[in-house]
């Protein structure tokens, strides 16, 4: 009985599935995380500008993100778009536009943090230099801020693949709902087939995040010595 529970997981292309419905979760959490490492820098520093209203904005678009569920922000583009602007959003390309949303409010907030954290004395020592405010961001500033930023920054793209199985529930056909199908495929055959199939997206999901994790907590130690 449990041999047969095991074998649906590799019962015609049923693994093969799996695979790619992990590539799917992995596509949005990437294309979406490369969005966002661009647009947060930018809105990075903007945060950084010295003016009252464009911090209030930065503020209020920040506090959206960390108060709204990502399922919630999920509906509103996937449902929101079709029913009020008549736009037929494919799910992937809205789950691309939340996570986008979500994580460049993150990591311009990370971008913000490690550029007040950097000393006052290396933006002077390079203007001291001769060298132009472009050219001190370039070769003086933004290096230190990589630098800083790179264990936060792989700890958002890990929590961004764990948080993709949400858009199974606006129809995009992931590792999850690939498990779903099987699952369903097989209820009155082998009804102990769903502990074995979550079991084996749970390892597909440790493989892939732990690596990330083990990385971020090395470059952290790493970098802090």
């Amino acid at each position: 009985m449990l041999n047969m529970a095991i074998s649906v997981l590799f019962k015609g292309n049923n693994f093969l599935r799996l695979c790619e419905g992990l590539w799917v979760t992995l596509r949005i959490a990437l294309i979406a995380m490369l969005f966002s490492i661009v647009l947060g820098f930018i809105f990075g520093m903007i945060m950084t500008v010295n003016n009252r209203i464009v911090k209030i904005l930065c503020r209020i678009y920040l506090e959206i993100v960390r108060i709204m569920p990502q399922l919630v922000l999920l509906f509103i583009v996937y449902f929101g778009a079709a029913k009020h602007l008549g736009i037929n959003i494919h799910g992937e390309l809205a789950s691309i536009i939340v996570f986008t949303f979500w994580g460049t409010a993150e990591m311009g907030d990370l971008v913000r943090s490690a550029l007040i954290s950097i000393p006052k004395h290396q933006y002077e020592s390079g203007y001291g230099l001769g060298l132009k405010k472009i050219q001190v961001y370039v070769y003086i500033i933004f290096p230190q801020t990589i630098r800083r930023l790179l264990p936060s920054s792989i700890n958002l793209l890990t929590r961004m693949i764990k948080t993709t199985s949400l858009v199974v529930l606006i129809g995009v056909v992931e590792v999850v709902k690939v498990g779903k199908q099987i699952i369903d495929a097989s209820r009155y055959t082998e009804p102990n087939t769903a502990i074995w199939v979550y079991g084996t997206i749970f390892l597909m999901y440790f493989i892939i995040c732990f690596p990330f994790s083990r990385l971020a907590s090395v470059l952290e130690k790493k970098l802090s010595d």
